[in-house]
């Protein structure tokens, strides 16, 4: 069986969520696969989702992207200061059950959090970052590298762009140019009314909300087909999620 490249959307502590995805989509061990971060806050399971793709490492071929909330919890573990922002979007469903492990377990989460990789390039030149980058000559020159997970610049620029403009137009976006396609997470597709997979340019959003009431999605890089979870609210229909 052929090796597929699955590129995995924002899990947000979702791990039901994530177990259904991965057997919809019949991972097996020949596949390779991206996930594009945001792997904690928002539901309870925030541990079993990292204990769970620290044992798919050992199986599959993975990379972990780095998202924000991950950076948030990395940073709250270095330093253990006050984060209100950070808790109300998602933070305090990671520190309520963080708080009921050992140590142990922690400093080895911590460590697969700072392992992570702010983007990665493929070998038919598609790049998979979790949210988005401003330098016009591409992610390596980035100046201000926690763009790569925080940025929305880049998805509000392809959502706004005119469909019939011509790529060899001056006018065209240059940043964007220089990769096949570019696979992100980050901004909730929900935002636009959508819960599937969203292309705009060569760009595709994979977070389909499933920190709040949607599904998450996984997709396959070459054929496009991709497969969704139930929405998550119905996985964990005694927590809120997401605020």
């Amino acid at each position: 069986m052929p090796q597929r490249t699955l590129v995995v959307g924002d899990i947000h502590g979702a791990f039901k969520a994530l177990i259904q995805v991965l057997e919809r989509a019949g991972v097996s061990q020949n596949d390779k696969l991206i996930f594009l971060g945001d792997y904690v806050d928002g539901w309870s399971q925030s541990p079993e989702v990292i204990d769970y793709l620290i044992e798919l490492n050992s199986k599959n071929e993975c990379v972990f992207i780095r998202g924000n909330h991950d950076d948030l919890f990395r940073k709250w573990l270095d330093e253990r200061k006050h984060n209100p922002q950070w808790l109300i979007h998602g933070g305090q469903a990671t520190l309520d059950a963080y708080n009921l492990l050992e140590e142990n377990i922690v400093n080895i989460h911590k460590g697969f959090l700072e392992s992570l990789e702010n983007y990665h390039l493929d070998d038919k030149n598609r790049l998979y970052v979790h949210a988005g980058f401003t330098n016009l000559h591409g992610v390596d020159y980035e100046y201000f590298p926690k763009m790569l997970y925080w940025d929305r610049s880049l998805w509000e620029m392809v959502l706004a762009l005119d469909p019939e403009l011509s790529k060899t137009s001056d006018r065209y976006p240059k940043r964007i140019q220089h990769y096949k396609e570019i696979y992100i997470g980050h901004t909730p597709t929900t935002r636009i009314g959508q819960t599937k997979p969203v292309k705009a340019a060569n760009v595709w959003n994979l977070d389909t909300g499933a920190a709040y009431k949607s599904p998450l999605t996984i997709m396959d890089a070459d054929t496009k087909e991709f497969w969704q979870s139930d929405n998550v609210n119905l996985l964990y229909p005694n927590e809120k999620g997401r605020n």
